[in-house]
């Protein structure tokens, strides 16, 4: 063993400086880059301590563990999040380097400082472009030269974006470098783009407030005076232990990474692994999809799974002493129910695990848009869990708005009991009753009727007129969707809503209107008014560029029909906004806020309490 283990001591420059054909690896079963400003914030801001510092020892950057059985292939156990951030920091470096070298005044004073500079460039071209001294100048008239050539491969079934490194690495400038980055659908300015050119754009805006002198004493300590400790093993066997184990300086390892990692060691035993990485790929794919939907994201789904085996199996229901009955609602966490308790049953078929996960990804891919699906993510995390057990008894072309909707409004009536409550989730009136249920959800042998009177019985334990006085002292946003939802299904109208939108306030919170406003309202005390604002009766769904236009005005000018080329409840889709267009008055007071508030809570009580069907 003893033999196998070759630690050193290395420089940064050293330390990614490889031989001939030599190159990193990502392996298949690490994380994607996961590092964000965050942390590349605490990078930057050791190295900048530890240059200001002006101290004799080195700054140690922690361990990385490589395994070197594989020819040419340095394949990173751990470090692989720094390694590439160190990458992405040389490029940024080096740009600025080659930025300032020509710049230089070649004179008596600065020619040991254009001189240093163009030494620190040859070092990190040598890392980037494998550029031996006598190439430097040819690659930087010809830029062609610098492409591709491999430094690190990213091999992860967990990683998206498995060429963005080598892009910026290969790109001539930060312009070219952004013009090429892959660019996220539906995001803004910089949450557009990945970790790995949000980390290269910070290093190289930070280097662009140093001079040239600076940028040559960061380059030289960053280069030369930080350091790793890098093991290099040459059993690879031990890989999937030490990574589990090791993960000396990064972020801590999500759920999803160590149970990728272990499955993709099952897949590689029985020859599966080519197949596995596909499809866990795409199942990566898809999940990234609904993260950035707010759906789901990979953990998640790998919770619900576990959900879904443990009502499979029955583990919620326990056999008391006397022969009776009980639900357990003790949960064990994500990583060991995977990787011990259940780890022969869940991860012994790598390909039929992931099948598995695919098909709850597909499922939300499924449902996402639907009205009522939306309007249930508005509430507390934990209907996913159940709404996804429901959906496992569904083939993905079978599930349809029509099938689902009376379990979903079931699950939505007890959450709502939830939000306006003074009781959590884990109390028994919750998770018990829902652990039990899960059982039953996820059982096709289960009729919906049958489901439903479950709910209505258990529903049946609190009292309406509690729930009323609850909802009507509410003054969050969750219920104002809940309220648009079952005013538009009174009046058989349409119902759904997008992301961005606006909660408007019928009377304004504030303006420089408020005062008068309130005043004509007939509200005189200022703690009254700003109860009286937040009731759901003063609170409706408004486009964001309708409330934006007249959200601070008078009632008269928002419910009017014509005010000249500016927006008003008329242009709303929303079925409230679009009746108060209508309404007999041209004030809103606060008579009128009670009066809507009681209707949303007659309504909303009707809706828990089933009195409505």
């Amino acid at each position: 063993m003893a033999t196998s283990i070759n630690p050193e001591l290395k420089s940064i420059s050293r330390y990614l400086k490889l031989d001939k054909n030599k190159y990193f690896v990502i392996p298949e079963y690490q994380r994607g880059y996961s590092w964000t400003i965050s942390q590349c914030e605490k990078l930057w801001n050791d190295i900048e301590s530890f240059v200001e510092s002006d101290g004799d020892d080195n700054y140690f950057f922690g361990t990385v563990i490589i395994d070197c059985s594989h020819s040419n292939q340095l394949s990173l156990i751990d470090g692989q999040q720094r390694t590439t951030t160190f990458l992405l920091l040389l490029k940024a470096l080096l740009l600025h380097i080659n930025k300032i070298i020509p710049k230089i005044v070649d004179d008596e004073v600065l020619r040991g400082l254009k001189s240093g500079l163009e030494d620190r460039q040859k070092v990190i071209m040598s890392i980037l472009y494998r550029a031996k001294p006598i190439d430097v100048v040819d690659m930087l008239e010809n830029t062609e030269k610098i492409k591709n050539i491999l430094i690190l491969q990213n091999n992860s079934i967990n990683e998206l974006h498995h060429d963005e490194l080598n892009k910026i690495i290969e790109a001539e400038n930060f312009d070219i470098a952004q013009k090429n980055a892959f660019k996220i659908p539906r995001k803004q300015k910089d949450n557009q783009y990945t970790n790995h050119f949000r980390n290269f754009k910070f290093f190289y805006e930070q280097l662009a407030d140093k001079s040239e002198s600076q940028i040559y004493k960061f380059a030289e300590i960053f280069l030369d005076e930080c350091e790793v400790i890098a093991i290099r093993s040459e059993q690879t066997e031990q890989a999937i232990t030490m990574f589990n184990s090791l993960n000396s300086t990064g972020l801590p390892l999500s759920d999803s990474d160590i149970i990728s990692a272990q499955l993709y060691a099952n897949a590689k035993k029985d020859d599966m692994h080519e197949k596995f990485n596909e499809n866990w790929a795409d199942l990566n794919k898809l999940a990234s999809r609904l993260n950035q939907s707010k759906i789901v994201n990979l953990d998640n789904i790998l919770q619900q799974y576990m959900y879904i085996h443990r009502a499979i199996g029955n583990e919620y229901v326990k056999t008391k002493d006397d022969g009776g009955l009980s639900i357990d609602v003790t949960t064990p966490g994500l990583r060991r129910y995977y990787t011990e308790i259940k780890k022969d049953d869940l991860l012994t078929n790598p390909l039929e695990l992931c099948q598995k996960l695919t098909d709850i990804a597909n499922k939300w891919e499924k449902v996402q848009e639907y009205p009522i699906v939306k309007l249930m993510l508005k509430n507390n995390e934990n209907i996913k869990l159940f709404l996804a057990g429901y959906l496992y008894r569904f083939d993905v072309d079978d599930i349809s708005q029509e099938n689902i909707s009376t379990v979903c409004e079931s699950l939505l009536r007890l959450f709502t009991l939830l939000e306006v409550g003074h009781l959590g989730y884990s109390s028994s009136k919750f998770k018990t009753f829902l652990f039990g249920e899960i059982v039953k959800l996820i059982d096709k042998n289960i009729s919906i009727d049958e489901i439903k009177q479950n709910f209505d019985k258990h529903i049946s334990q609190w009292q309406p007129e509690d729930v009323k006085i609850l909802i009507s002292d509410y003054d969050k946003n969750i219920l104002v969707f809940l309220n648009e939802y079952l005013f538009a299904k009174q009046k058989d109208l349409p119902f759904d809503f997008v992301e961005s939108v606006n909660i408007e306030h019928i009377m304004p919170a504030s303006g420089r209107n408020i005062d008068t406003i309130r005043q004509d309202a007939n509200i005189a005390d200022i703690d009254e008014f700003k109860s009286l604002v937040n009731k759901i009766g003063n609170k409706i769904l408004l486009e964001g560029d309708v409330n934006k236009s007249i959200g601070k005005d008078w009632f008269k000018t928002k419910k009017q029909n014509t005010i000249g080329d500016r927006k008003g409840y008329k242009d709303s889709k929303y079925a409230i906004a679009k009746s108060l267009v209508d309404y007999s008055k041209d004030q809103w007071e606060k008579d009128d806020i009670l009066t809507a508030t009681d209707e949303a809570v007659a309504r909303i009580s009707d809706f828990i309490f089933a009195k409505n069907k």
